[in-house]
């Protein structure tokens, strides 16, 4: 924790203003320019904890299923591909099974119908549809697939995804990786048991219930006095990239002690407040990325090295003059680091070509 003063909190943001490229929005992201849309499927939690109430669901005609595996997740035309869960193989359904929720009655993705219910399917290796110019036997539900399937994770696909299923891709990324990361208990090394309809491992030696953990993080546009963008090059970056500062909340400090904190330990430059603009997640591995936007009096920027190498101040002008020629990359329309650079630029931002997300 740094010495220096702590941000001034302005009054939290409660919903999401209309963007309409006249200038920055008053202190809030707009619902159209934040990635994911802010609500997807009911994940019925109460339902769920049921021990019955998985294998019912993915028995039921209209039941959807996702196919996840290797990080990856099947999609079909570009899209992501629901599969009737009820005609899936035995085998497929002997590995991981997630719930992952019900679509609302109105409120749906032009590829699934209304009200389904969803469920995870994680296979140990992706199963590539049937062919004419396949050489070796096709395997087991093969057949199930569209021929113009391919998996895909969410960096690759989400540019082609409507909000729902965008919300879909994320939440079953963000469990799936969880699973794989946590196989035993972290008390006894016990291997542990997936209950509650994938939501929950309980270990068998100890009793010990484990729950999907999630990484906070900061992430934040700062901006000068003369009202100049200050963007950033880490270290993990292309060389072209200019992209917001961001890091983990650490234990005990609050949302706005980490906004100061990390300003200051990356880019030596004081934070005087800070605002709360909206969130994403970004489970890669299992992070959730809090927006905020900060102002400073301070003009000078100095990179600590070490995870920024270059920090530079842009008017909005300067900004989108070297985006557009490739000076600089900016992050992918897929990320909420994209979405607070264009809340303070005050709308959408052409650039040369797409980019990787932050």
């Amino acid at each position: 924790m740094t010495s220096g003063p702590l941000p001034r909190v302005h009054p939290p943001v409660s919903s999401f203003a209309a963007f309409d490229g006249a200038g920055p929005a008053a202190g809030r992201l707009a619902d159209r320019i934040l990635p994911v849309s802010a609500e997807v499927l009911d994940r019925r939690s109460a339902d769920r904890a049921d021990a019955d109430f998985l294998r019912a669901v993915v028995g039921q005609p209209g039941t959807l299923a996702v196919l996840y595996s290797q990080h990856r997740a099947l999609h079909t035309g570009g899209h992501l591909a629901f599969l009737p869960a009820h005609l899936l193989p035995a085998a497929w359904l002997e590995g991981l099974l997630v719930y992952l929720g019900r679509l609302p009655q109105e409120r749906t993705t032009a590829h699934a119908n209304p009200g389904a219910d969803v469920v995870l399917v994680v296979l140990p290796e992706p199963v590539e549809p049937v062919s004419a110019v396949m050489s070796e036997p096709a395997a087991e539900g093969a057949g199930l697939l569209p021929e113009d399937t391919n998996w895909a994770g969410f960096r690759e696909s989400g540019p082609g995804l409507d909000g729902v299923e965008a919300g879909i891709l994320l939440e079953a990324t963000a469990i799936a990786n969880w699973h794989a990361a946590h196989p035993r208990c972290p008390r006894c090394g016990a291997a542990t048991e997936v209950v509650q309809s994938g939501w929950v491992r309980v270990c068998p030696e100890d009793g010990s219930e484990h729950f999907p953990r999630t990484d906070p993080a900061i992430i934040v546009t700062v901006v000068g006095p003369d009202d100049r963008l200050l963007l950033a090059t880490g270290a993990r970056m292309r060389s072209t990239m200019f992209s917001t500062l961001a890091g983990f909340v650490e234990p005990g400090e609050s949302l706005e002690q980490a906004v100061s904190r990390e300003i200051l330990e990356e880019v030596g430059v004081r934070v005087a407040e800070c605002q709360y603009l909206g969130s994403q997640p970004w489970p890669f591995p299992a992070s959730l990325m809090l927006g905020f936007t900060a102002r400073t009096e301070d003009t000078v920027a100095q990179p600590d090295g070490a995870e920024v190498l270059r920090a530079r101040w842009f008017t909005r002008d300067e900004l989108a003059e070297a985006a557009a020629s490739g000076e600089i990359a900016l992050p992918s329309s897929l990320s909420i680091s994209r979405a607070l650079i264009e809340h303070w630029y005050g709308g959408r931002i052409a650039d040369s070509s797409a980019v990787a997300a932050r």
